[in-house]
């Protein structure tokens, strides 16, 4: 060893290398880090530059078979055989008849004839008489506007005259009347009806009937519009939703959503604050019911008030909100994995999309799960438990053992955070009626709020918690949709 190298610039030259290596270590690991956030980043630009400018479909282009084997043809084809001889045949599609009978068969005809007076019915050639030979129809549509109409209800009092002449009390007899909808209101049944449907089912805002009534020739305010629909709802209605409300809790397979909107004017709150609606529905065989709840928050009480005795299944997306329903079995939705899957894969670069990646395999067993319901869609909910059995548990096997071998980061299995829980169930037997798509709901909840593009919110009424509503602002994705899937229970049905 040299002499002018002392044991101390040894010492100081390992510590250096030593701190240099974790250094290079450390370093290595957060451009690690930082790859991995730019990749993630990548893939959300992608997939946002196609949410805004791309379909919004998410239909596969091709079956899960397509899927694994798309460049099979390709790459097997090195030396093409010669094509065989085809012969072409034009086939000619004939329009089936009677399509627009058909469509015409529900409304009602009014006839209009069209005859040649009694001078004119003479030959041009010979002047004779003629004779009806024939007939000719055309048919067109006539659309008749909504028509304002005053009613008076007039009703006859009655008095005795013997009574009058006798100057004894007299007793006053009025005819039976209808009661009115709102004392004091000019609004009839058929009126608050047309409002309710104008603004709730076609999502016309009360200020645009108002406009509609004036260009009419009838003043009528917005505000009295709202007072019409918030005295009904409650007068009316509020009795038809309890009921109605009590009768959902007696079914045992229900759907339940929420979403966001914003309500103005409460007290409170500020204006931009998050507030929600929740929607529960009945099953596909159950009579139809759709409720909607106005709460301020998300919070789980909401549900566990609202289902408060039910005791059944229930569809829901995997919030956790709804984990602590006492007798309650939580129904999965195989929709909103395939929709993680189908992300994941459109925010891969164009040149991976083929590749045999995460995404794509898991995309490939939810196609083959919805095209086997799409089969047994019209089957009794007996004959879909044996077909269930014998097609979908093979599929769903299979779908398992995959998912298992994979780790449960987002990016290499996208859909594991929203997989219905019970999926791994090996002993779970698929329920005969309960299914995995909450489409349905989802629709319905969509229905209730106004379209995005009319910028519009939930005015609170002021003299109420939950009262007039010009309209609202969905702050959430619409879904599209999508054929019934399946569901698996833990236990027996």
């Amino acid at each position: 060893m040299p002499k002018s190298i002392s044991m101390n610039n040894i010492v100081v030259a390992a510590e250096t290398i030593e701190s240099l290596e974790k250094r290079i270590q450390r370093l290595e690991q957060e451009n690690a880090e930082l790859a991995a956030k730019v990749a993630w980043y990548e893939e959300q630009f992608r997939l946002s530059q196609r949410r805004r400018f791309a379909a919004s479909s998410e239909r596969s282009k091709s079956t899960s078979e397509q899927l694994e084997l798309f460049n099979e043809a390709e790459v097997e084809a090195q030396t093409p055989p010669p094509e065989p001889t085809v012969e072409t045949v034009t086939v000619r599609r004939v329009k089936k008849p009677g399509q627009r009978e058909e469509k015409l068969k529900e409304l009602p005809v009014e006839r209009i004839e069209h005859r040649l007076a009694g001078e004119e019915q003479v030959c041009p050639q010979c002047g004779d008489a003629l004779h009806e030979m024939s007939t000719e129809v055309r048919r067109e549509l006539k659309i008749i506007p909504a028509q304002v109409k005053v009613v008076e209800h007039v009703r006859q009092l009655y008095s005795c005259r013997r009574c009058e002449r006798e100057e004894i009390q007299t007793p006053v007899v009025k005819a039976p009347m209808p009661k009115p909808v709102q004392p004091g209101s000019l609004a009839s049944p058929s009126a608050v009806a047309y409002v309710m449907t104008q603004k709730y089912v076609e999502g016309m805002p009360l200020y645009r009937q108002e406009q509609q009534f004036e260009r009419q020739g009838l003043a009528l305010s917005r505000q009295t519009l709202a007072n019409w629909i918030v005295y009904s709802a409650e007068h009316w209605l509020e009795p038809l939703y309890e009921r109605m409300h009590r009768e959902l809790l007696n079914q045992d397979i229900l759907h339940a959503d929420e979403t966001t909107l914003q309500v103005l004017r409460e007290p409170g709150r500020a204006a931009e604050t998050t507030s929600y609606l929740w929607l529960y529905r009945t099953g596909r065989y159950s009579p139809p019911i759709v409720l909607y709840e106005y709460q301020r928050t998300r919070a789980a009480e909401h549900p566990k008030a609202f289902l408060a005795g039910f005791k059944g299944y229930l569809h829901v997306d995997g919030y956790a909100g709804y984990n602590g329903l006492a007798d309650v079995t939580l129904v999965g939705c195989w929709a909103h994995a395939r929709r993680k899957f189908d992300e994941a894969l459109k925010s891969l670069p164009a040149s991976k999309r083929s590749a045999p990646v995460a995404a794509k395999e898991g995309l490939a067993y939810c196609n083959r799960l919805f095209a086997i319901e799409r089969d047994l869609k019209e089957l009794t909910p007996e004959e879909r438990y044996r077909r269930r059995l014998e097609l979908s548990r093979p599929v769903l096997d299979e779908f398992c053992g995959a998912k298992g071998t994979r780790p449960a980061q987002k990016c290499l299995w996208p859909g594991h955070s929203v997989l219905p829980g019970t999926v791994g169930e090996v002993g779970g037997v698929f329920e005969r009626r309960a299914v995995g798509d909450r489409q349905q709901p989802e629709r319905a909840i969509d229905q209730a709020l106004c379209d995005r593009s009319k910028k519009l919110v939930i005015r609170e009424h002021p003299e109420r918690g939950e009262g007039e509503r010009d309209g609202v602002q969905h702050r959430g994705d619409r879904q599209g949709k999508r054929a019934e899937s399946l569901r698996i229970s833990s236990v027996p049905v």
